[in-house]
């Protein structure tokens, strides 16, 4: 605006740098803005992962408590 009231050489330039500035600060922010998104979209998947694998460990738990507590079964058939 003030290049566009004060016609000097000097106060144009400085329009013209203060437009720069924004458009610096617009593409930072959304060079930023995509990077939360991306980093909320790995969080996403970690937390997916961390149920997952607590999943995993738990059926693991439980076939160990079956082998742990097997019952020997009577053998059939020809017995010497």
């Amino acid at each position: 605006m003030l290049g566009n009231v004060l016609s000097s050489d000097r106060a144009i330039e400085f329009s013209i740098k203060i437009v720069e500035a924004f458009v610096k600060m617009r593409e930072f922010l959304s060079d930023n803005l995509n990077v939360k998104l991306e980093i909320k979209e790995i969080k996403k998947k970690l937390t997916n992962h961390d149920k997952n694998i607590e999943l995993v460990f738990t059926y693991l738990d439980e076939l160990m408590d079956k082998q742990d507590n097997k019952v020997e079964r009577n053998k059939i058939g020809y017995k010497n």
